[in-house]
């Protein structure tokens, strides 16, 4: 009897959980943000030089030599992060889910391909901040070498 009702509660679980999964049909809803998402960021960012816009250190835009508000390439992208949630949320779909990532991943290549992934260039740090890193654990090494050393040949007495 225990084993029928634990089999219920189980079944009752996942007739509640199972509409929310399987609602989103993932085909259909990568149509959606090509069609909709895609083709209204293609159509605005077509209207942008290519030298107006570059990424920036926070995932962000930068205009740069000017550029007008309503050309911000800023608002830009936002729009289509908004576009693809709210298609996300009306087709009962996760978000983020996998498909929106590699629509990202391929929106970044397009159009962003010519920046760093993080927006910055990566780089060495200055010399007065790397030999610190670097020659303390050095000089902490050596003086415990020397101090087993030292101690080792001491036999006679304690600290």
């Amino acid at each position: 009897m225990a084993a029928l009702l634990r089999a219920g509660l189980v079944l009752w679980m996942a007739a509640q959980v199972f509409p929310t999964v399987s609602g989103c049909n993932r085909g259909y809803y990568e149509r959606a943000i090509n069609d909709f998402c895609l083709a209204k960021f293609k159509l605005d960012m077509g209207g942008l030089d290519r030298g107006l816009y570059q990424l920036d250190g926070h995932d962000g835009f930068t205009v740069e030599h000017g550029g007008h508000p309503e050309q911000n390439p800023s608002r830009i992208y936002e729009g289509l992060t908004n576009c693809t949630y709210q298609v996300a949320l009306r087709m009962d779909c996760f978000w983020p889910n996998q498909i929106v990532d590699r629509f990202f991943m391929s929106i970044h290549r397009i159009y962003f391909h010519d920046c760093a992934v993080t927006g910055r260039l990566l780089q060495e740090p200055p010399n007065s901040i790397l030999a610190p890193f670097i020659g303390v654990p050095v000089l902490v090494t050596l003086i415990m070498t020397a101090l087993v050393v030292w101690r080792s040949k001491r036999t006679e007495g304690v600290l």
